[in-house]
């Protein structure tokens, strides 16, 4: 099992740990995530990161779609990954309608479709077997739309880059699951819980598997965990701490039409009370949303507690068959909590 340090979107000001991300380093850790919402973006701040860094992964989660072109996209990561000497993860995804029509100002029609095209023509520019041509639904370049000038070329990168970058999807749904393991080089998985893997996820991923042929499966598949950390003596008052999160990402990220992460827990079998943390949440209820979330969910998809209560969560993580990567949340410590909660956690899953 590998590890990650999951960093998250800015608020009001980007607050970049460093010392925390070089401790992580220096304990062994594989990676070291960014994301974006509608505030900072991913990229800059993993540049940034990158130069104060010398062996973790330099990881995006996620980029969103929406925000830049295939190919501006495939520039940034073939940019960093150089500059950072072959560090680069680049992690993507659609976002959500909320975000894509009321920031980007573009349609949400048909994500996976535009996931296809997108992560296709990504790998097109980084093998650089030939000149950039892509004739589909979502994207045509060069452009040939009714306005075009009719003088555009195809183009390769000149920026030489690593054939093989490697592309991870996010996904929560079972059909983008499913499209992650057949065209993507990883899966970026949020509020997963390894006791519900093999009823809700294996059969979506191995079915994109099949999809991929080629014997693709997981020897050559990533799966990485968003896994929030709250380690302390009083397991109520850890619990506490994933509470504001997890009402907020089932009650309020979203619409009550649309919210992906509801659904998630919806298919752990929580659908009632998965209702009424949404609607209380919806009603300005904070306080009741997120008391209604039961102890049992909570400990499915975070590591709550002392040491031990931890190492008998960690114990199902580590026998679950395809998850490769748990990337650790230990946001709202102090400093030094923070280094030995990541100190803690690599010592019981390396040990």
């Amino acid at each position: 099992m590998k590890l990650g340090l999951n960093l998250g979107y800015s608020g009001r000001k980007i607050q970049i740990p460093i010392k925390m991300i070089q401790d992580a380093e220096a304990m062994g850790f594989d990676s070291v995530w960014t994301a974006e919402a509608y505030g900072s973006d991913a990229l800059t701040p993993l540049a940034w990161i990158g130069g104060q860094t010398k062996s973790i992964k330099l990881a995006t989660g996620i980029v969103q779609m929406s925000a830049r072109t295939p190919a501006a996209a495939a520039m940034a990561a073939m940019t960093i990954d150089q500059l950072c000497e072959g560090r680069m993860i680049f992690g993507l995804g659609a976002s959500g309608p909320q975000v894509v029509e009321g920031w980007y100002g573009q349609s949400y029609r048909r994500p996976l479709a535009r996931t296809r095209e997108y992560i296709h023509i990504m790998k097109q520019i980084f093998r650089r077997e030939a000149p950039l041509v892509h004739d589909g639904e979502q994207f045509s370049i060069p452009y040939d739309g009714p306005d075009a000038t009719g003088m555009g070329k195809p183009l390769k990168s000149i920026l030489h880059g690593r054939s093989d970058l490697p592309i991870y999807l996010g996904a929560e749904g079972p059909k983008n699951i499913t499209l992650a393991a057949e065209i993507a080089d990883g899966w970026l998985a949020m509020l997963l819980s390894p006791r519900h893997f093999d009823d809700v996820y294996r059969p979506f991923v191995e079915a994109g598997f099949e999809k991929a042929g080629n014997g693709k499966g997981y020897d050559s598949f990533e799966t990485a965990c968003y896994v929030p950390v709250a380690m302390g003596d009083d397991i109520e008052a850890c619990r506490d701490m994933m509470r504001p999160f997890l009402a907020l990402y089932i009650g309020g990220m979203g619409s009550k039409k649309k919210n992906f992460h509801k659904d998630v827990v919806v298919r752990y079998g929580y659908g009632e009370v998965a209702d009424q943390i949404q609607d209380l949440y919806l009603e300005g209820k904070k306080a009741e949303a997120e008391a209604a979330i039961p102890t049992q969910l909570i400990d499915d998809v975070c590591l709550v507690g002392p040491k031990e209560h931890i190492r008998d969560q960690l114990a199902l993580w580590k026998s679950c068959k395809g998850i490769t990567t748990m990337l650790l949340s230990v946001n709202g410590y102090q400093p030094s909590d923070q280094a030995k909660t990541l100190s803690t956690i690599a010592e019981l899953i390396w040990s």
